[in-house]
Formats: C-alpha cells, sequence, structure tokens
C-alpha cells in the first residue's frame, strides 16, 4: 500500500481513514469472533463486522470518550447483531427432536445423590453452627478458606499449635455428630 500525500486529502478524511485502518487491524479478527459466536455464520459475521467498522466510521465525530473506542466499537456490532437476529430469528435457533440426546450420558448426580449431599450440606451447617465460635472459626479458615495453619495462626494472633488443636478438636467433633446420626463427612 503506497501512502498518501496529506496535502491531497481534507484533515478530517485522513483522520477518519487512519481510523479506520488501525480500528481493522487492532480489532478485525476478534470483532469478527465475536459477531461470529452471536450469530453462527461466518459470511454473515464478516459482513456484520466490516460493517460495524463502517458504522464506526462514518460516526467517529460522535463518539464521545466516555469509554474506550474498542468497547464503543463492541457496542456498534452489537447493536448490528441484535438487528440481525431481530430480522431473521430462523438463522440464530434452530431446534432438535429429542434423538439428539440419546446417546448422551448425564454425567451429573443423579436425584437422589442432590438430595443426599444436599442433607450433608444442610446437617454441616447445623453442626457447625453448633460447634464453639473458635473452633468453627479457625475450622473455616483452614478447611473453606484453604489457609495454611501458619496464616490462620498470624489472622487470630494466636499460636499455630492452638490452630492445629482447634481444627482437630472441631473435626473430631463434627465426625462424632455424624456418626451419631449414620452419616460420614466426606473429609
Amino acid at each position: 500500500m503506497t501512502p498518501r500525500n496529506p496535502a491531497v486529502l481534507p484533515v478530517g478524511t485522513l483522520t477518519a481513514d487512519l481510523l479506520f485502518r488501525d480500528l481493522v487491524s487492532q480489532h478485525g479478527e476478534r470483532l469478527h469472533r465475536f459477531v461470529l459466536r452471536r450469530i453462527g455464520d461466518a459470511t454473515e459475521a464478516e459482513d456484520l463486522a466490516q460493517q460495524a467498522f463502517v458504522e464506526a466510521a462514518r460516526a467517529h465525530a460522535s463518539f464521545r470518550g466516555e469509554s474506550q473506542l474498542s468497547t464503543w466499537l463492541y457496542g456498534i456490532a452489537m447493536n448490528l447483531v441484535r438487528n440481525h437476529l431481530s430480522r431473521a430469528p430462523r438463522r440464530h435457533f434452530g431446534f432438535d427432536d429429542d434423538s439428539v440426546l440419546e446417546g448422551t450420558a448425564d454425567v451429573g448426580p443423579s436425584p437422589q445423590q442432590q438430595f443426599e449431599m444436599t442433607q450433608l450440606v444442610a446437617l454441616l451447617d447445623q453442626e457447625l453452627g453448633e460447634l464453639m465460635p473458635e473452633m468453627r472459626e479457625v475450622l473455616m479458615m483452614v478447611a473453606l478458606d484453604d489457609l495454611s495453619y501458619q496464616d490462620a495462626a498470624v489472622l487470630l494472633s494466636v499460636p499455630v499449635g492452638t490452630v492445629r488443636s482447634r481444627v482437630s478438636r472441631a473435626r473430631s467433633h463434627l465426625r462424632r455428630r455424624f456418626a451419631a446420626r449414620g452419616a460420614s463427612l466426606p473429609f
């Protein structure tokens, strides 16, 4: 591409031309992927991305600078996508019958497993509420927040041995309480 002579073009045209080139070089591929993810057709996505760049170049004078230029550009693209989908909703939504699901395994927990886990969490919540506050606090720091004994000791201003002792007593207490109810802790 040969450089243009700035003396031949009006200043506004030169600025818009440079802006357009910069926008396309910086955001071309990402904007295309952005649009493609929303409409699913590569050719139409390319057309809409190009249209977004043209609209941005045309409306650059109205850009108020309240956001980054790239944010503004993606907003233009999103509006174009919405308009495109509202005019042609069949392009975006495809419906399949239940046969598509045949042979697809459910990897999540069964309803029975979900129920048991819900019961276990409710029991754990109840038992944690009955622990002495010092034991509950340190157990939550170590077990839930994943803090080291040393970090918990520093935060609580107690010796590391005290943290170890409280965690051990809290776990033993919870194991006994769960065993008395015929349940076991997953830890």
